[in-house]
């Protein structure tokens, strides 16, 4: 359920009722209906009604905020901004790219981070909750195997174990951004830059990005006989 208290915070003195509607039932009941809509698309439902309305004031700005904390990203807000150009004026979308900017100003990691982006990872978009990308970086036919692997925010991989009959396994050298990692029966840890995971083989676990920031890593298997990959089910709600 989304939690807000701005309703009460600023009107819940003079105005105890709107207060009440705003804060229990517009975030309380309405924003956590994620079963019918996901509050990334409520997000951009809700910039785009704000922007059609001209509405770009304190509320467009949280509400910005929230977008990008619910997997809206930077280059889909300009994408939904100038669309809407066309439709709600181009003034009101001028207004609403100045607040943009400021909300997005800080957003690293779209472009991949130290390595680069690469491309859609089609081959294994099975196998994720959402976009990644993959930029190899060595020739697996040469060398062990590495590749850059970025995540979209909130977006991960789902659980999936590393087999081995000897060695194994796998590595992981975060980059750029926030991620999480966490391993069957094992609370969730969170990722930095400089962060090193190593993943024994048989291990089940998953990783990805955390629900606002794009989320970079190095990925390579570790040398092993008889390695395989098996996929589960997807991992946990995004955090």
């Amino acid at each position: 359920m989304v939690k807000q208290t701005a309703g009460r915070d600023q009107l819940g003195e003079f105005a105890p009722k709107f207060a009440e509607l705003n804060d229990d039932v517009l975030f309380g009941e309405v924003w956590s209906r994620e079963g019918k809509l996901s509050l990334k698309t409520r997000s951009i439902l809700t910039v785009s009604a704000l922007v059609s309305k001209g509405l770009i004031d304190s509320s467009f700005q949280f509400h910005l905020q929230s977008a990008k904390k619910n997997g809206v990203t930077k280059d889909e807000m300009a994408e939904i901004l100038t669309h809407l150009a066309f439709y709600a004026g181009w003034p009101n979308a001028w207004a609403a790219f100045r607040a943009a900017v400021e909300v997005y100003r800080d957003d690293a990691g779209t472009d991949g981070g130290l390595f680069g982006l690469g491309a859609p990872n089609e081959a294994f978009a099975q196998y994720f909750t959402g976009r990644s990308y993959l930029k190899p970086l060595t020739d697996s036919q040469e060398t062990i195997f590495l590749a850059n692997v970025t995540f979209e925010p909130g977006y991960r991989n789902y659980w999936h174990i590393h087999h081995a009959a000897k060695g194994g396994g796998q590595i992981l050298l975060c980059t750029n951004g926030r991620g999480w990692y966490q391993a069957w029966g094992e609370e969730a840890r969170e990722l930095l830059p400089g962060d090193v995971v190593f993943i024994p083989a048989r291990v089940k676990h998953w990783h990805g990005a955390a629900k606002d920031s794009w989320f970079s890593h190095v990925a390579l298997e570790a040398p092993g006989e008889d390695c395989s990959n098996e996929w589960c089910e997807p991992g946990p709600c995004r955090q």
